[in-house]
């Protein structure tokens, strides 16, 4: 997730929105309540994740702009690529945001597949109301800001200019990550799904407008677990819910300056961008059926940065397949 907080999901603190997958996961997997991020900003925490490495290590701090010249460098190896070593189809759907040229995207750091945004969902030229900047302020620095485009492969294939198409982002990453498990069902894959939610600006479909208690965040965390939901359904639809380790976090903190529209740290200092708990603790679920016992809290200190180490040595049991009917 992005810029989702510690305090977010209803075990942590959220009683204003309903996030019944995000319980159902915690309840079958391990929740960890010291869970932190490499650091508590977009490009750096994404780099940290991937690498295993410091950010700053790496040369990658706080966040990309669309006119950044750097990314993430060719000599340093990712997730995907120690996975794909291993003989896994890799794939990306979401937000990327470790480099917009052709050199910096997905593909060409271990990923098969790439379907999305380059970088944040606000680096736009529309402000929050949805306005073009340039029909308010020709001196703002949003006009240097091109039009955001969706990327699949390395070419563009669409835009999204208006608030219209950001309520459309949530449902139309989950349906290619549908898509992606249903095509990849029969062989091991990789699947690393960066939502541009709740990062502002908010967007959300028609299905779950003014259905929660907490306004438009709320309505974004119910789509948020739908997703959530859909894609365990799928696991379970193609007898893949064994034998798949599922692990959901997000890269940081909320993003406090924008009051009701971002989350909450549950109760933690601060928040995105500070190094205070509320910018690097996040909430962190791992759910694995017969090798991560269900229903447990992990108190130790962990990090995104033991991710790439922890899924380089495993050792993934086969499980046999079992095919449900819908």
């Amino acid at each position: 997730m992005d810029d989702m907080g510690y305090g977010d999901i209803g075990r942590t603190g959220s009683n204003q929105f309903e996030t019944p997958n995000l319980n159902r996961l915690a309840n079958q997997g391990m929740q960890f309540t010291w869970y932190y991020c490499p650091q508590a900003v977009s490009s750096a925490s994404r780099a940290g994740l991937l690498t295993g490495c410091y950010p700053n290590r790496v040369g990658i701090s706080g966040a990309l702009m669309p006119w950044a010249a750097i990314g993430i460098n060719s000599e340093e190896t990712t997730i995907a690529e120690v996975l794909k070593a291993k003989g896994y189809h890799t794939g990306i759907i979401g937000k990327w945001h470790l480099g917009h040229h052709k050199e910096f995207l997905p593909l060409q750091h271990g990923f098969d597949e790439y379907y999305g945004i380059p970088y944040s969902n606000d680096m736009w030229p529309v402000d929050f109301d949805g306005i073009p900047i340039h029909l308010k302020d020709t001196t703002s620095i949003n006009m240097k800001y091109p039009v955001l485009p969706l990327i699949e492969g390395n070419e563009k294939v669409g835009e999204v200019k208006t608030l219209t198409d950001q309520n459309k982002l949530t449902t139309d990453y989950t349906e290619h990550a549908l898509k992606f498990i249903e095509n990849h069902k029969n062989e091991k894959f990789f699947l690393y799904l960066p939502h541009s939610m709740v990062h502002i600006p908010l967007g959300v479909s028609g299905k779950f407008r003014y259905k929660s208690k907490q306004g438009m965040y709320g309505d974004v965390m119910m789509e948020v677990d739908w997703s959530i939901g859909e894609i365990m359904k799928a696991l379970e639809r193609y007898g893949l819910e064994k034998n798949t380790l599922v692990i959901f976090t997000s890269d940081n903190g909320p993003w406090l300056n924008f009051g009701n529209h971002a989350g909450t740290t549950g109760g933690l200092r601060e928040g995105k961008g500070t190094s205070w708990e509320g910018g690097q603790r996040i909430p962190c679920i791992m759910r694995w059926p017969g090798v991560i016992p269900g229903g447990e809290i992990c108190s130790q200190l962990a990090s995104s940065l033991d991710i790439l180490p922890t899924l380089a040595t495993l050792q993934v049991p086969l499980f046999p397949k079992i095919r449900l009917t819908e």
